[in-house]
């Protein structure tokens, strides 16, 4: 029997999945003034393909997507056309805010989603007292 059915784990690598993003996030902004910089992102592809093969699902059904994605790396160059800056950099200051502020918000929902179930497990032990 699976007592936690598997959503503390899926909290747990939501939550990483969160925290890398935001170094990556962070190194950008703390290059947006360094010369021939080139942002990175967090490649969500590579996140799932790790929470798939960990979570080992299985078709049960032809019409089913198929698991085997290609595997891209979790960090990876932003396009190297865009050019924000006048030495070289590409990294766009407001848009990185945007998404570290977003980001923010994000793991902030998760650590409460977390938080609430280690309530609901002690509710359970002390038997709902």
């Amino acid at each position: 029997m699976n007592l936690f059915s598997g959503s503390f784990q899926t909290i747990e690598r939501s939550m990483d999945y969160s925290a890398l993003k935001h170094e990556v996030t962070a190194q950008n902004i703390a290059n947006a003034d360094t010369p021939n910089y080139k942002g990175k992102k967090v490649s969500f592809g590579k996140v799932l393909d790790e929470a798939v093969s960990a979570a080992k699902l299985q078709m049960t059904d032809p019409r089913h997507i198929n698991g085997q994605r290609q595997k891209n790396p979790a960090i990876k160059l932003s396009d190297r056309r865009v050019q924000y800056g006048h030495n070289g950099n590409n990294v766009d200051i407001d848009k990185e805010m945007s998404d570290l502020a977003s980001n923010q918000i994000y793991y902030s929902i998760l650590s409460e989603r977390l938080s609430g179930k280690f309530n609901s497990l002690q509710n359970v032990i002390k038997g709902g007292k």
